[in-house]
Formats: C-alpha cells, sequence, structure tokens
C-alpha cells in the first residue's frame, strides 16, 4: 500500500527534517560518503550500527510541479504503477519479500521529488536494490494495470480530499496562493485530469524521469560505505543511463501585490480556523543567509510552546487554542510562510486573527533581541538534533535536499550557518516579506458562521 504527501500541511515533515541536519556525521559518528556510479546515479551513505537495521530510499527528481499541462496527479499514479509486475517480478512479490523478512516498505510523492523506501535487516539489502533497481526499468503497464489502479488514485482523492473540508480548502488556497507556479495545482490532482490518465501518458513518463540519472540513493543504518558501493554497483549499476535530462525549470511566479481571502463554510467544521500564508524563497531560490533567516523568524514567532503566537495568545490572552508558524523552506522553487490560528472557548476568529497580525507587526516595527534569537537558535537545532535517532529521519534529510538541488555539503553545514543569523536578518526578512498587503488567507468556518 502506498502512501503520497498531498497539500501543505502533510509535505511539512520532509521539509523540516531536511534541514534537522545538526549532526556533520551520522548518529554513531560514521562518516557520511556520497559518490556517483557510472550511469550518473548518486549515492549516499550514513553509517549507523546502534542496531542490524537499515534504511534503503530511492529518489526520483520528479514530482508533481513538473507534470505536463493537463496531466495532473501522473507523478503520484505513477507511484502507485511503480508496485505493479515486473519483466522479471510478478504483481505483489516486492511487498511479499519485504514482509517475510519483518521489514516494512512505502513510497510518496511530492511536488519536487517521489520517493520509495524499505527497512530491513542489513542481509536483505542487496535483495532491496535488486527489487528497485528492476522496476527502474522493466515495468509491465497494461491497460488493465493502468484503469485499475486509476480507479484507486480516483478513491483516494474522494476519501482523502473531496470528504474533507481542510483539506479542500487547503486546495484552494493554494491555487490562491501560486498565481503561475504548479504548486498551485495538487499534487493528488484535479479529478477531472486524473479521469483521463492513460497508458501513453504513464509509458511517456516513466521512459522521461524513472532513470538512474534522475534518482538518488540513500542508504542509512548498520552498513559499510564500501560494501553498499559495491552492492549499489551489481544491482543499480546495471541499469542503463537515460537521455540527458532537461533543466528543471518552471514558470515564475509574477510579482504579488494583492490581498486574497478564500472562506470555505462547512456543516462539518466544529472550530473555526485561519491561516495566512506568503511567497517567500526556499532554501534553493534565497540569497545567502535569507532562508536560515526565515527559519529563525518562523521559530521564534510560532515553533512551538515558547514562541511568541503561542505564549501571547494561548498562554497570556487564552484567546486561541493553537496558534504557529512555520517555513517550508526545502522547495525547489520559491515557497510559503504561514501563519495560523483557531480560537478557544468564547473567543472570536477575527480576535485571534488580530493578535496574530499584532505579534507579525511588533516583529516589523521592533525586531528581536539578541537573547531571543540566541534560545531560538539553540531550542531549533537541539529539538532537530533527534532526527539523528532515526535513520529513515536521516534518510529523508539527505535524500530531499539532494532531490532539491542541494547537496551533502548543504545539509552538512546548516547548524553553522543557522548560527550566523544575526536579529537585524530576521526584522528584515519579516519587513520584506510578511506584508499583509501581499497575502494569502484562508478561512474555515462552521456552517452557521456563513457571512461573518
Amino acid at each position: 500500500m502506498t502512501s503520497t504527501r498531498i497539500g501543505l500541511r502533510a509535505a511539512l515533515l520532509v521539509g523540516a527534517l531536511a534541514l534537522a541536519a545538526a549532526p556533520v556525521r551520522a548518529a554513531d559518528d560514521g562518516e557520511v560518503k556520497d559518490f556517483l556510479l557510472d550511469n550518473g546515479m548518486e549515492v549516499v551513505v550514513i553509517p549507523d550500527h546502534r542496531a542490524p537495521i537499515v534504511t534503503h530510499m530511492v529518489w526520483y527528481k520528479i514530482g508533481s510541479a513538473d507534470e505536463p499541462p493537463g496531466k495532473s496527479g501522473i507523478a503520484h499514479f505513477f507511484e502507485h504503477l511503480m508496485f505493479k509486475a515486473t519483466a522479471n517480478h510478478a504483481a505483489g512479490e516486492f511487498d511479499r519479500a519485504v514482509s517475510e523478512i519483518g521489514g516494512s516498505n512505502n513510497a510518496f510523492t511530492s511536488y519536487d521529488y517521489t520517493a520509495f523506501h524499505e527497512t530491513v535487516p542489513p542481509s536483505a539489502l542487496e535483495q532491496m536494490m535488486g527489487f528497485e533497481a528492476d522496476r527502474m526499468r522493466n515495468l509491465i503497464l497494461t491497460d488493465d494495470v493502468i484503469k485499475t489502479e486509476r480507479d484507486v488514485i480516483l478513491e483516494e482523492r474522494r476519501s482523502r480530499i473531496d470528504s474533507d473540508p481542510q483539506a479542500v480548502l487547503d486546495e484552494e488556497v493554494d491555487a490562491t496562493l501560486w498565481q503561475n507556479q504548479p504548486y498551485r495545482i495538487p499534487v493528488i490532482g484535479w479529478m477531472q485530469e486524473m479521469q483521463q490518465l492513460n497508458r501513453p501518458d504513464a509509458k511517456a513518463f516513466y521512459d522521461n524521469y524513472y532513470r538512474p540519472n534522475n534518482a538518488v540513493l540513500v542508504v542509512a543504518g548498520d552498513v559499510d560505505p564500501d560494501t553498499v558501493k559495491a552492492m549499489a554497483e551489481r544491482t543499480y549499476g546495471k541499469v542503463a543511463r537515460g537521455p540527458d535530462l532537461r533543466p528543471r525549470i518552471r514558470p515564475v511566479e509574477p510579482e504579488q501585490n494583492t490581498k486574497r481571502t478564500v472562506t470555505l463554510t462547512d456543516a462539518r467544521v466544529s472550530v473555526p480556523s485561519f491561516s495566512t500564508q506568503w511567497v517567500v524563497p526556499s532554501y534553493h531560490t534565497a540569497k545567502p543567509g535569507e532562508a536560515e533567516a526565515l527559519d529563525l523568524l518562523a521559530e521564534i514567532l510560532g515553533g512551538g510552546n515558547r514562541s511568541r503566537l503561542y505564549q501571547e495568545l494561548v498562554v497570556k490572552q487564552g484567546i486561541a487554542s493553537d496558534a504557529a508558524a512555520y517555513f517550508q523552506g526545502t522547495m525547489l522553487d520559491d515557497t510559503n510562510f504561514t501563519v495560523y490560528g483557531a480560537p478557544r472557548g468564547d473567543a472570536k476568529l477575527a480576535d485571534v486573527e488580530a493578535a496574530v497580525d499584532a505579534e507579525i507587526a511588533r516583529i516589523i516595527k521592533d525586531g528581536v533581541s539578541d537573547g531571543e534569537l540566541e534560545r531560538a537558535k539553540t531550542r531549533y537545532v537541539r529539538s532537530m538534533i533527534f532526527a539523528r535517532d532515526k535513520q529513515d529521519d536521516m534518510a529523508n534529510m539527505f535524500g530531499s535536499t539532494l532531490a532539491t538541488g542541494g547537496n551533502v555539503k548543504d545539509v552538512e553545514e546548516w547548524p553553522d550557518r543557522i548560527r550566523k543569523v544575526t536579529a537585524d536578518e530576521v526584522k528584515a526578512v519579516a519587513a520584506r516579506y510578511l506584508v499583509l498587503d501581499r497575502s494569502t488567507t484562508g478561512y474555515l468556518l462552521p456552517q452557521q458562521q456563513a457571512g461573518n
């Protein structure tokens, strides 16, 4: 059973983990190794000998934002198709092999990448490599397979998006925030386009993108880098290099110069909420230091129970049940900075929104103190260090960074760059980007609040 990361909230986990790179070395002080196979496939090995398990991930540099116009959902659709029969293995054989050894496997699709992963004993690593290398080029795609799996993704859209008011609103907010950039299109796709996906679409997508020179292999766990390299050469190394891919150049977002709102009322909603978003640079598109400053701005403003929003709205004023901020930094193109909140008790949503706006205005006017910034740096980096304790988190942090234009050095040097951010830089990015007249706000309201 595959899974997909759909929409703004779901994409946060990998984005956060990709920046959770406090350690330069792996959890047991084994040095992270990075090398290329002759066919262009990049390999990253993260030794961690604390437990006899290994996480094996293949990241393809293809996501929903790379889809041809009119073919929304094809990236996620193809993630599902990768679990079908190949010329060498029957449908379900891969899953059974993983299950028989007590392992786990799954996959996910995002805007900028698609990833497939297994967690197994080290003795099964080469077998996993063999399965993944096989389905990289040897899938059997029949019309019957296409029809059956297309029905599956259509039902997934109905159950996960169309039946969930928050998910519906998230889609509409994304489509409003992004005027030209393909992040405006949902990862799972628009229903009317998903219904038309066919075998030629799938075959073209497969042939264009599922190639070793468009993939990153990440192996984290109880392994030796030289042994992993030899295994990779025996398995993935046999897959022929594909044609050179064109640069991932997407439509450029125009200047944002209006304030927009999106409102959804629904009888299934019991507590109203709002979120306000701005288009901001990502780690891949920002000027030096800007993305790090945005990360710390999000941490200070709404990054947990010590943040300004939580302390002011939840603890002191008692008007909010939830209030937070986040910066989705690991995107290939520009990204979003978001604040959100929900009222508590008899408090009004408008009061919560006004209080959030006031905290943003205070930072823009007065900035943050050096002490507050240093505490945020320490809190932020230390909280992320816990990513080292899980192999899949380590694999995620490297894989998502490399799949969005970064490299191993970017991951390793991130803590030092965070520590160099100044209070003036945090104030500057707040003033430059968090302008309410250039924001998009989504309101999720109970039915009886329509028109309020």
